[in-house]
């Protein structure tokens, strides 16, 4: 059941982290949307409550850890507790390693690594106060394959993927009722292609996503499944795309 569960969602003013909200506000449950862009928070908790649902917002820096711990702790204030967390947020400047662009290597580890990291400890004490939880993190098929030109993103998404499997085998060891997924999207619409650096790259992004490209809610329908599996369930890894995507 989805019903009254608290889902807090990072990477949520646009794309899959937005359209999970969406969905699952409609679904019953209470949503705390955590993002950088305060205006595109707001408008969207507004189309929300507008809608019937229930949602809050705090404007956050993923790479920040005391961003993470206060939007934990703003769910807390909200809500009471937190029943799952979507460590959504991330982003793609790609470029090839020759170009030397060091300072996108650091945002994109800061981000996708770090940010996934920092959510994790921001609501690990309170699952195991609870003695249950859910974490749910996007890596993408970048972290299950290396792509030319895309080095940075591939290997902050196959931590991703690594960070998640030791979080699942650790729970499992120390009995903690929490319950972990991996999700694995390909091409989907979003932001992410803005975000790209070399020219090329970029272009050759556009021309595949012109062919094949899921929409952000096919995701956020994976993210629903996954929480609304029995409690004894746990669906560690999930991959998801557009039907005749080649790569």
């Amino acid at each position: 059941m989805i019903t009254g569960k608290v889902v807090v969602i990072t990477g949520a003013s646009s794309g899959i982290g937005e359209a999970t909200a969406k969905r699952l506000a409609t679904a019953g449950a209470k949503v705390v949307l955590g993002a950088r862009h305060a205006d595109r928070l707001k408008a969207i908790v507004a189309q929300i409550q507008k809608d019937g649902g229930t949602a809050s917002f705090l404007p956050i820096d993923v790479a920040r850890k005391e961003d993470s711990q206060a939007l934990a702790a703003h769910a807390i204030q909200c809500f009471g507790r937190i029943d799952a967390i979507f460590l959504n947020a991330g982003i793609m400047p790609s470029s090839r390693l020759a170009e030397l662009k060091t300072d996108d290597w650091d945002r994109t580890i800061d981000i996708n690594l770090k940010g996934v990291l920092y959510g994790i400890a921001a609501v690990l004490p309170i699952f195991n106060k609870q003695h249950q939880g859910q974490i749910i993190a996007t890596s993408s098929v970048a972290g299950l394959k290396v792509y030319p030109g895309y080095a940075a993103y591939c290997a902050s998404k196959w931590a991703v993927r690594e960070i998640m499997e030791a979080l699942r085998l650790e729970a499992a060891q120390d009995k903690a009722n929490l319950r972990t997924t991996t999700i694995y999207p390909a091409a989907v619409h979003s932001n992410l292609i803005s975000g790209i650096t070399n020219d090329a790259i970029r272009n050759g992004e556009i021309a595949v996503r012109k062919q094949t490209e899921l929409a952000a809610d096919e995701v956020a329908k994976a993210v629903e499944y996954v929480i609304d599996a029995p409690a004894e369930t746990d669906i560690h890894e999930l991959t998801i795309a557009p039907l005749n995507q080649e790569w």
